[in-house]
């Protein structure tokens, strides 16, 4: 009997690992700089820069490991805070909207090449200008990788990327994208993509050594209401430690944060999801002295 006990608790802390396991981490898309000198366009009318972060913000969305903010919330909250004012987002200004936005990671990057080149190897056929062309694609982009709690930049890559092919051509026409389907066939378009799966590998190994974090919204009548819910993995019975955030510590020397002084609230209990999945209700389990602000992780 005591055998098959040890066992179902055995199970029991498996499952429960695994249902924490599933908690998604959250991750803030900032536009990418154009930095390019030419002026190459995505179908749309977008910048490359602006391209390059959508093609991101998707492929992290499909890969089904994060919760993404929508780019257009943050950049509502960075035309409220005054903080794209410039043009220019830095690391200061994207640890604060990540902050806001309740993120472990805030992505930044500057595209500084982004176009093909031909190259023509024959001479023409009868007036017609046949001959074998080869033709490069090269994507580069610097890649800043953030953390929102203290502004310290985790990662800063270089990412760049090539394509080619050779063939017979007939004509010289420069360049240009009509449609999505037609950059996604291009050698251009082929770089991109390559660049972009980089990119997420570099996210995702700086994301698995962040904890996973929450936050209190609100205490009303004795019910904690908490961020994220449902659409980050929390589920309904699921319990959680708190922290108060205390006074921040400063680097003198940088002005950077080095993160805050923290002491242990107590614990929580998951009640019900709300507001769409995107918050959830909260019952005390140890301790009673819960605000708003206050740090919610698994341990």
């Amino acid at each position: 009997m005591r055998r098959k006990q040890i066992i179902l608790i055995g199970i029991l802390c498996l499952l429960s690992s695994l249902a924490f396991g599933q908690l998604k981490k959250r991750v803030a898309v900032m536009t990418f700089e154009d930095k390019t000198d030419q002026s190459y366009h995505w179908w749309d009318g977008r910048s490359p820069g602006d391209g390059m972060a959508d093609m991101l913000t998707t492929a992290l969305v499909k890969s089904g490991n994060y919760t993404v903010i929508e780019r257009a919330e943050i950049s509502k909250l960075l035309e409220e805070q005054n903080l794209g004012a410039t043009g220019r987002v830095t690391e200061q200004s994207a640890a604060k909207i990540g902050q806001l936005l309740g993120v472990e990671l805030a992505v930044m990057g500057a595209v500084t090449e982004f176009g093909n080149s031909k190259k023509d190897m024959g001479g023409s056929v009868k007036g017609f200008g046949l001959g074998v062309q080869k033709q490069k694609a090269t994507v580069a982009v610097d890649i800043r990788i953030v953390n929102t709690s203290t502004g310290e930049i985790l990662a800063a890559e270089t990412v760049r990327k090539e394509e080619s092919k050779g063939g017979l051509s007939v004509s010289t026409y420069e360049w240009s994208f009509k449609n999505e389907n037609d950059f996604d066939n291009s050698i251009v378009g082929k770089a991109t993509r390559a660049a972009i799966d980089e990119i997420s590998t570099l996210i995702q190994n700086q994301m698995e050594n962040l904890p996973w974090s929450g936050k209190i919204i609100m205490v009303k009548g004795g019910v904690i209401y908490m961020k994220p819910g449902s659409d980050a993995g929390v589920k309904i019975g699921d319990k959680f430690v708190v922290y108060s955030k205390g006074e921040e510590l400063i680097d003198p020397d940088t002005g950077i944060s080095l993160g805050s002084v923290e002491s242990k609230v107590g614990s929580i209990e998951v009640t019900s999801i709300i507001a769409n999945g995107k918050a959830a209700q909260a019952k005390a389990v140890l301790g009673s002295n819960f605000n708003t602000g206050d740090m919610v992780r698994l341990k």
